[in-house]
Parts: C-alpha cells; structure tokens; sequence
C-alpha cells in the first residue's frame, strides 16, 4: 500500500469510530506489550547491530522505558476518558460544565535514530490511548531496528489502526505531503522547522521534540566525585548521542582540575583503560557524524580520551579544556562524547553565558546551595532538567517532557502523551426547565443590575 493510500485507509477507518471505544485501545496497546515481552531479544539484538548497544542499556533506555509507559497508559486510560467536571458560573444557572477529550484522527510519529526504538513507540503508545490511528516513520538510519517495528506492528496491530513506513528522505517527503491531523516529531532543529512547514498548510498542530547545547553547571565541590559520576552517565551514555546529554560543562574555576580528575577516574571505571575495547561502547551511528566528530577533536586541549577506531566507528570518551564561546565544539549541539568545560568565577557569568544562546531542551545543576538552585531555575529557560544529577528527568511517566524556544514544543510522557494526542472540548449542558431572563432583548436597568450582580 502506498503512502497517500496508506493515510486515506486509516482516515476511513477511524471514521468508523472504532478507535474512540476505550476497550479496543486498551486490547491494542495490551498486544504490543504482550508482544514486546515475548521478543526483547529480537529488539536487543537490533539496537545491537545499530548502535552496539548493550542488552543491559538497551533494556534500560529502550524497553524498559516503553513498557513502563505501556503500563501507566493502561493503568489510566479509563479514568483520563472520562469527562471532567468543572464549576458552572451561576449566571449560567442551571447547568452543568465539563471538558472531554477526542483524539485528533489521523497522527503521524516521526522518530530519530538514537533511541530508534524507544523514540518511536512511546509517542504511539499515546497517541493509541488517545484514540488516534497511527503512521510510525522510523529513522532509516537504524534499520535494524526499523525492520523490528515493523514486524512488531506488522504482528501485533491492524494496519488500518497502526502502520509502519520504513524508508528514507523519500519516504519523509511523501508523508509530509499528506494530510495528518496530528504531527509528532523527534529530531533537529533544521528538519522541525520543516516539519512545521509543511504542517503548517493544512494547520496541523506539531509537537516538536528537538534538542541544543544543554547545560551543566557545578557550583560548589560537595559530593564531587559523584557529580562527576552522574555527569558522566548522562554524557557518554549512547556515546552522547543523547537529545537531554549534557552537551558542555560551566564549572567554577577552582573547582575545575579537581573535577577533570575524578572525571578520569569514572571514565575508567566505566570503560577500562582502553575504552575502544570495550564490548559495551556504543558505536557512532555512521561515517558522517563520526567524521563530524572528529573534526571537532581537532586542535582542541584534549585533557581525557579522544581517540577514535573508523572502522568500527567509535570514539573515546573525551573531556576537552580551556573551551570558549568561540570554539568550534561551542557552535554546535555536539550529539557524541565529547565534553567542553568552560570555567566561570560567579553564577552570574554562568546565567549570563546561558542566557545569550537559544533555550535548551535540558538544564542540570550541581550545587548544594538552594539559592543557587533557585537563581538559576528562576533566571534560565529550559525545557526541564535535574538538580545534582543528569537526564533522569524523562525516565518517569509522572512527569511531562518536552522542550522550549529552539529545542521544540509541546510535551508527553504519562497523561501528557493522553492530553498531546487529544483535543479537549469544553461543552456547558443547560437545563430547559428554567431560563434566566437578563442576557435577552431588550435591555433595561434591572436587567443590568442583574448582570452587574452575577457577572464580576
């Protein structure tokens, strides 16, 4: 089935109205569960042979996450689908107010490579719930898994109601042609703008899950070694091929050679003495982004790592010094394990050297001081962050994500992913047994000291 053929089917058949009854939502999302547990070696192997993944983080930022996002759409589906009650004004007497949720129809999931699997299911999980039908476009350049998702959907659901297009630029071009009611999309900055659009034509409502140069600043030297523990999980986790990774280090300045010591230390905890050895080093997707890199390696003051396998497309983890805003690592979001630190002498600098760049997807801070905390949450705009740890923040269904600014729009995760991929009606229902008189033709003072009584 084509494209264009493909989104005629799936408006039809929501047409039919089969994805607004709740138990065929939930037997839905039930299949791919029941699925995903019966072949995590089949999508382990995949992230395996794209990214070299191991299987204990493959299950930890790729299933593990979707399950855990599976499970708490279903536990809440039935309740966030009733209606809502609110308040009537009494000048609306007698009547009743509330808001429900249709889903928008047609929704199109548009996902990147570096967490090909999570990044593509967790959106469709919601937009499921929400009672939309789903197209998933994964990322070519992960095909291993891509072909995994198929198969999965291909298994487990009707094509009618969830679809997969595999394939590349083409296939993205295509589907951006057609009409969607909803557009979801992960990726750069440069192809959501795009996205938007394209979307735009038809006024499609977008969330734009995009990224930037997010932030870590450490700001006193309690518990250092763990900061530079925790910083270095949410750095060279996937090697740095992480949207919320910390993409550049502000740290105070006499803080700095103690950190770059501890940071070697964990590296080589993590890693061994020959981290290009290591069976669990997750590999850089391609030769592009590999050769990108390591451009930006040269002439810089290499103080950890560096080096770099082009064969097997890996790169140490790697901690430069003496970086300014002028650097070619500062110019770009890096997206590979490679950590700038700049140096500051006050947290103004710091709030200052942020606050002159786009808004960042996310935002981490390493101080025991809570007014410290408190200015930089107060002076600087983030999609969201931690406080003394790293990345953390979207592994909970509890909590919205998404970004601001430049680094995208709108959220999900849990009930936001319910609310993303729903439109929420406000309907007031009126009594016909009484009719307050004073909105009506013609006016006069008494009608306006009524109004004047029940509307202020």
């Amino acid at each position: 089935m084509d494209i264009k053929e493909l989104v005629k089917t799936q408006r039809e058949f929501y047409q039919t109205q089969y994805t607004k009854d709740i138990n065929h939502r939930i037997q839905t999302l039930k299949a791919l569960r029941t699925w995903i547990l019966e072949h995590q070696n089949r999508i382990i192997e995949a992230l395996k042979k794209d990214l070299n993944k191991d299987a204990v983080e493959s299950y930890m930022c790729e299933i593990g996450l979707v399950l855990s996002e599976l499970n708490y759409q279903l536990k809440h589906i039935k309740k966030w689908s009733r209606n809502k009650y609110v308040w009537t004004p009494i000048s609306q007497f007698y009547g009743t107010s509330f808001e429900s949720y249709e889903p928008y129809g047609v929704t199109l999931i548009m996902s990147p490579w570096n967490y090909p699997f999570m990044l593509s299911i967790e959106p469709a999980v919601g937009a499921i719930a929400a009672g939309n039908t789903v197209i998933i476009k994964p990322s070519a350049y992960a095909p291993n898994v891509s072909h995994v998702i198929k198969q999965m959907i291909t298994e487990s659901c009707d094509e009618r109601y969830v679809a997969v297009v595999e394939g590349g630029r083409a296939e993205n071009t295509e589907l951006l042609e057609q009409r969607f009611d909803y557009i979801f999309f992960t990726g750069s900055v440069n192809v959501g703008k795009l996205v938007m659009e394209k979307a735009s034509r038809y006024l499609t409502p977008v969330t734009l899950e995009l990224g930037g140069k997010s932030p870590c600043i450490v700001d006193d030297d309690k518990s250092l070694k763990l900061a530079a523990k925790r910083i270095a999980f949410g750095k060279f986790l996937n090697a740095g091929q992480t949207c919320v990774a910390p993409d550049y280090l502000l740290i105070k300045k006499e803080y700095k050679d103690m950190f770059i010591q501890h940071m070697k230390d964990i590296i080589q905890e993590f890693f061994g003495d020959q981290p290009l050895n290591n069976s669990q080093l997750v590999k850089i997707i391609n030769q592009k982004h590999f050769d990108r890199l390591s451009h930006l390696l040269e002439n810089q003051d290499i103080v950890i790592g560096g080096t770099g396998n082009p064969e097997t497309l890996q790169i140490e983890p790697t901690v430069v010094d003496h970086v300014d805003q002028n650097n070619p690592l500062m110019q770009e979001e890096i997206f590979g394990p490679i950590l700038p630190i700049l140096t500051y002498s006050h947290i103004d600098e710091a709030i200052a050297f942020i606050n002159q760049r786009e808004k960042p997807l996310a935002f981490y801070i390493f101080s025991h001081d809570k007014s410290i905390q408190k200015k930089l949450l107060k002076h600087c705009s983030f999609g969201g962050g931690c406080i003394n740890d790293t990345i953390i923040h979207l592994a909970t269904s509890e909590l919205g994500f998404g970004g601001v600014g430049n680094s995208g729009m709108g959220s999900y995760h849990g009930k936001k992913s319910f609310e993303t991929f729903s439109h929420t009606r406000s309907i007031v229902k009126k009594a016909t047994w009484i009719d307050l008189p004073m909105r009506y033709y013609p006016y006069n003072s008494m009608k306006e000291k009524l109004i004047k009584m029940f509307v202020k």
